[in-house]
């Protein structure tokens, strides 16, 4: 008896033949096999898992109270509230001042006694600039020391050298140029500059304004504060929204804004995969597939849509898992929804996206049924033919979808 080459058995063995010597199939590079096995040293685990352990969160009504709202970066924790008065900004190296002596009567020290027609009972020194010893330079009085002490200690001082020799003196000295108190605004805002802070105070948001306002969009934008060597960053909405934040600044500050692309990527039996911007706004669970497009019909299993995502410590340890097998600050988290379930629908609207999430909608089981059936059916109709068989097969499986 003879077989027929063309016999589905002996057609299947000479396609699985042909197709095992990758040379002769189309390919735009370096077959994945060649690889392994050529490398010279090899770094990999058993069926090359990344042994990175993770925590898996179904998201429910129980859950997503942790992760209702991203958490939360403070400026007020680490320098001080925004209540009470502003801080007294002292004089300091580089200012002008202007210092006005006022005697009680003429025939003093500095008003003499023909001076009867003359508009006041005081003399205005001319402008000055505090030294780099931290002095003023005052007749009869010397040098005055000036930085770091306010104006009505330097008035007083002033007034206590010059008191055996000048009529009851009185001293008022006025700030022209404050030098030494300047914020530096740098980074995303309009007119990048020093701004000189008044004595009625200044806030964050005060400079920031001077400063023209900001350049990016605002919920993209992060305000860090520097100060003596520390510093502490919020989000600029968070910082509209909590009057607490916007605290004061002091002489020597750097206020940075700086603007943040945020971005997620979507993955899967999507529509469209690839990476997305929030733009100005913030995404739901729900907002970012539909910004990837939706799920596929034929292809999407929505009981299986999960978020990968690196969570703060402490949210987990606050929902009393025990995650002392984490190392760091950040725990890698699988959050994963069923949108099966109409409720699911709720807490995909309720659940929201952080910045460089990945998003994964996973494919149905019986897609990968169809890919198998698809394989064989063309490795059967190139040898004898498309089976009954697998057509009947994969009609019914795409009829359950």
């Amino acid at each position: 008896m003879t077989t027929s080459i063309c016999s589905p058995r002996n057609g299947l063995a000479v396609v699985l033949m042909f197709l095992s010597s990758c040379t002769y199939l189309p390919r735009s590079g370096p077959d994945p096999h060649a690889i392994d096995r050529n490398a010279a040293i090899k770094v990999s685990t058993k069926n090359r898992v990344a042994g990175i352990d993770y925590v898996l969160v179904d998201l429910n009504k129980n859950t997503l109270s942790y992760f209702d709202a991203p958490s939360a970066r403070s400026l007020r924790s680490s320098f001080g509230g925004a209540k009470g008065g502003p801080p007294d900004i002292p004089l300091g190296y580089g200012d002008v001042v202007e210092v006005s002596i006022f005697e009680a009567q003429s025939g003093g020290l500095f008003i003499p006694s023909d001076a009867g027609s003359r508009p006041g009972n005081f003399i205005t020194l001319p402008n000055q600039t505090i030294d780099r010893s931290g002095n003023l330079t005052v007749p009869y009085a010397g040098r005055v020391r000036a930085a770091g002490r306010t104006k009505e200690q330097v008035e007083r001082d002033i007034e206590s050298k010059l008191g055996n020799r000048a009529i009851e003196p009185q001293v008022v000295v006025t700030t022209v140029t404050h030098n030494s108190s300047q914020v530096a605004v740098l980074g995303d805002v309009n007119t990048p500059r020093k701004v000189e802070l008044t004595s009625s105070g200044d806030r964050i948001l005060d400079v920031l304004s001077e400063a023209g306002g900001l350049s990016t969009p605002a919920l993209e934008t992060n305000v860090t504060l520097q100060r003596r060597g520390r510093t502490a960053t919020i989000a600029y909405e968070a910082l509209l929204k909590n009057p607490a934040e916007n605290v004061y600044v002091a002489p020597g500050d750097t206020v940075f804004a700086d603007h943040q692309r945020r971005t997620f990527v979507a993955f899967g039996a999507n529509d469209q995969n690839g990476r997305f911007d929030f733009e100005n706004t913030d995404l739901s669970l729900a907002d970012g597939l539909a910004k990837a497009g939706g799920m596929r019909d034929q292809q999407a299993n929505p009981a299986e849509v999960v978020v990968y995502r690196q969570v703060d410590r402490d949210i987990l340890e606050r929902m009393k898992l025990n995650v002392s097998a984490f190392h760091g600050d950040k725990v890698p988290v699988v959050f994963r929804t069923n949108l099966r379930d109409p409720g699911g629908f709720f807490a995909a609207q309720k659940f929201q996206l952080a910045d460089k999430d990945i998003l994964y909608t996973s494919n149905s089981g019986s897609v990968e049924l169809l890919k198998f059936l698809d394989i064989a059916n063309a490795i059967t109709s190139t040898a004898s033919g498309t089976t009954n068989d697998v057509v009947d097969t994969r009609n019914a499986v795409n009829a359950l979808n």
